[in-house]
């Protein structure tokens, strides 16, 4: 076993933990501005974009019809498993029309 990258491993572990528990130490020591705690409860939605609207370019315009047929479908059912089949069969079915 190389003890090198086992420390890396602890140390990055170590690190992450500490990240997170500041973050909560912080919070409840000091209470954040109204308009950070509405900042914050809006934040999973643009991370989610920033990481699917790269993906999404790197497929072209195939891409965005097959988000948007996600999108549709899973407005107009409620059903997260529909919504994965139509955005894999509509990748699938644009990838044969090219």
């Amino acid at each position: 076993m190389r003890t090198d990258v086992l420390l890396a491993i602890l140390g990055m572990a170590l690190a992450t933990y500490l990240c997170r528990a500041g973050g909560y130490a912080l919070f409840r020591a000091l209470r954040p501005p109204r308009f950070v705690e509405v900042m914050l409860q809006h934040l999973p939605g643009p991370i989610f974009i920033a990481y699917v609207a790269p993906a999404l370019a790197t497929q072209g315009a195939r891409g965005f019809v097959a988000a948007a047929a996600v999108v549709v479908t899973q407005a107009t059912t409620r059903n997260l498993a529909a919504a994965i089949a139509v955005g894999v069969g509509a990748m699938w079915l644009l990838g044969l029309v090219r």
